[in-house]
This record gives C-alpha cells, structure tokens and sequence, in this order.
C-alpha cells in the first residue's frame, strides 16, 4: 500500500509539473507593422507544447535574422496554473532608398539609385527596384515572398535590363564591349530547419556584346549574342547570432549554375558557349570582447566548360571582392579570395553607431585559357592591405554607410576608394 501511494504521489507531482511548462499563451510586444499571426506562423514554438529554452533560444535567433527586427528577446511567466511566453521585438526601420556613386569604365561619373521594402505587408516580403547610369542606362526589380506558401517554402521573382561598357581581356590586349542583358527569372525558396536554406531557380537570358571604339583586334568578334537558359541552385548553412552591429557564427553558401547556351543572331557558341560554375563562400564572424568584431570570407569558384573564351564569367571588381583595385579590372575562369577585416566601435549612442575597420584582401585568378596551376604560382594574386569606417542606424535595415580604401602591393598595384550599403560581407 505504501509503494502504491508514493507511486501515486510521484505520478500527481511529474503531471503538475508537466502541467506548469506547458504554453499557455503567446505574446509579442512591439509590433507596429510586423503582422503577429505571420511572427507565429514562423517561429517552432507553439501554444499547448511543452516550454523548451532551447527551442525557444532558436526562435530568438530565427526572428532576429529576419529584416524586419533589429532585436528579438524573451520572457517567461508562470503561476499555477498558466505559462505565459512574452516576445519583445524591436523593428527595423524597412523601406530603404539606396545611392551608389562611382567612376564608369570611360571615366565617366555613374550612378545608382533605388528604393526596396524588405517588410511588405508586414510578413518580410522584398520589393523593389533600382535605375543605374554607367554610361549606358540599366534597370531591375524584384519581388520575393520567402515564406508564401508556409513557414518553410517561398517564391522569387526578378527582372533585369542591365547595360554597361566592360573590358574584355584578349591575348593581344584590351577592349571594350557594349554588354546587355535582358533576364528573367524565377526561385523557390526553401527553409529546411532552423540552419539549412535553399534556392532552386531558372533565368531566361539575352546576352549580347557589341565592340566600342577603333582598331579592334583581328580574328575577334565585332558582337555576340545568344539566348540562355540558366539553371542555379543555391544552399546556406547559417549558424549565426546577431546582436546589431556584431555578427558571431558561420555560413556557408554554395551557388551552382548550369548556363545553357540556345541560340543567338550571330555565331557566338565558342565564345558565349554552355558552361558550369561553381562557387563556395565559406563566411566567420567572431564576436571580440566588448567592442570588436572580426569577420572573414573565403570564396572558391571554378568554370568549366568553354573555359578558352575570353568572356569569362568570374570578374575582379571593387565591389565584389578586392577593395580599391578599380571596377572590372580583370575576368577569369576560377578564384580564390580571402578577405579578412577586423571591425571596431569606437562610438555608440542610441541608434548610431560609427566603427572603424582595417582589412586585408587577396585573391587569385585562373586566366582563360590556363590551367588551375596559375591560382597558385602567383602570376595573377593581388594584395590589398586598407582602412575604412562605417556609419550605421541600428533601426534601419542593412543601415550601414561603408567606406573603405585599399592600398595595392606590388608592382603596377592602384589605389582607390570604395563606397557603399552594408557591410562588404
């Protein structure tokens, strides 16, 4: 009898229990346009399941990564007989106007404008657009709907008209060709679990260069053009904790594209060919002391096929991957890039924030037509030690005005200064 009461006791005591970590209600506070219903659609914790700390740590990081919140924190309560888990959300600032101002190819002044809503209808769809004049007019826009069809499947959509004036890099020298782009294209986004996500599209493309200036070379084509159909797929490993401005984890993001080559009003197959590129960038933050911040990207990516054409698909910008050695310098058919930079607040006050950084970037690239040797015997490196500064709204979104000015090393190495929005990665 007595084995059956402490039994019995043991039996009443686990339900109580069980009884108190059991959700009974979820609260978000904060909310001005981030919709409540789509913030629960989205998070793994659920009314009526057991608490979990570790789960509900996950939703935490999953909400804070999601354009429309600055900073996501959590609460529990609990009494006798309910469990009330609190959300306390802090929103991003989302419809964004963005400038880019930079030194065309001809030396001309060029420029970038364009406006993006990344919270629409206050469940995180992305809509916007842009204008550019690089001595040519080019023009885009996009739509993308990550969680459309559920918490786990989404949609893409983006047209874009881009021409600008690019140099081409033939055996004999350098040329300039009129490059334009009409594509059309369309994703499925997938969120896998709390770290996996991927994206399998499809681009409709006419591509077309058109030879500028005088005395072109012999034997090279006066223009080329073709229609394409390109295949991508995209996965992300994230694993990363974001407070603000500092960033502490790792991703890892693989881009594979198949580029089928149809047809074309000109013979442009040896040159505009069907090829494979594959691309890994391979991302560290490390979050230092208080006040610091280290970050890291090593990016391999490799072409095969058609790998003799001087219109190769990889390109050393500015922009892209080595700060201050110019816009569009050089083209290859296989990288490797590291860039590496430590960041550090030297001021904050409310929402401001000014950081300074010193960086390092270094790359190589395989020139068509060689051999995956020259990555490595140092024919085609460049190193570009630098500083910069970044001003930053921690309300707004990607708020991050970025300056930076890279030293080249070596001979015949440039100087220069790169502008732009967000961090360089």
């Amino acid at each position: 009898m007595k084995k059956i009461a402490i039994l019995f006791l043991l039996f009443f005591s686990s339900n109580l229990f069980a009884q108190e970590d059991i959700i009974s209600e979820l609260k978000f506070t904060g909310l001005k346009r981030t919709k409540e219903s789509f913030l629960k659609r989205l998070i793994k914790t659920k009314v009526n399941t057991v608490y979990d700390s570790i789960l509900v740590s996950e939703d935490v990081e999953r909400l804070k990564r999601l354009p429309g919140i600055a900073s996501a924190s959590y609460t529990i309560t609990q009494d006798n007989t309910t469990t009330i888990l609190e959300y306390a959300i802090v929103e991003n600032f989302t419809i964004i106007p963005g400038l880019r101002i930079a030194t065309a190819n001809d030396g001309s002044f060029s420029y970038r404008i364009s406006a993006f809503e990344f919270n629409l209808f206050g469940n995180n769809q992305l809509l916007g657009g842009f204008y550019e004049k690089n001595i040519f007019n080019s023009y885009g826009a996009f739509w993308e709907h990550p969680f459309l069809f559920s918490d786990k499947l989404g949609v893409g959509l983006s047209y874009q008209d881009r021409t600008t004036q690019e140099p081409v890099f033939f055996t004999e020298g350098e040329k300039d060709y009129r490059f334009n782009s009409k594509s059309l294209e369309a994703s499925l986004l997938f969120s896998f679990d709390f770290n996996n996500e991927a994206e399998l599209g499809a681009s409709l493309v006419k591509e077309s260069y058109i030879f500028e200036g005088d005395n072109a070379i012999p034997n090279t084509p006066l223009s080329l053009s073709a229609d394409k159909l390109i295949y991508k797929a995209v996965y992300r490993y994230v694993d990363l904790d974001i407070d603000y401005q500092y960033f502490d984890g790792f991703i890892s993001e693989f881009t594979g594209q198949y580029v089928q080559f149809s047809e074309g009003e000109t013979p442009s197959e040896d040159f505009l060919g069907s090829f494979t590129s594959l691309r890994n960038d391979f991302i560290y933050y490390k979050k230092v002391k208080t006040r610091g911040n280290w970050a890291s990207r090593l990016r391999l990516a490799a072409a095969f096929g058609n790998n003799d054409s001087p219109f190769a698909p990889f390109t050393l910008d500015n922009q892209l991957n080595i700060r201050g050695v110019g816009n569009t310098v050089d083209r290859g058919t296989a990288a490797i890039v590291l860039n590496t930079e430590y960041r550090h607040t030297f001021y904050e006050k409310g929402w401001f924030v000014v950081q300074g950084n010193a960086f390092v970037d270094v790359g190589s690239w395989r020139n068509p037509g060689e051999n995956f040797s020259q990555l490595f015997d140092g024919t085609s490196t460049k190193l570009y030690p630098g500083v910069g500064f970044r001003l930053t709204h921690k309300k707004i979104f990607n708020a991050v005005f970025r300056l930076d000015y890279g030293f080249g090393i070596g001979s015949a190495s440039t100087n220069g200064i790169v502008f732009g929005i967000g961090q360089y990665f």
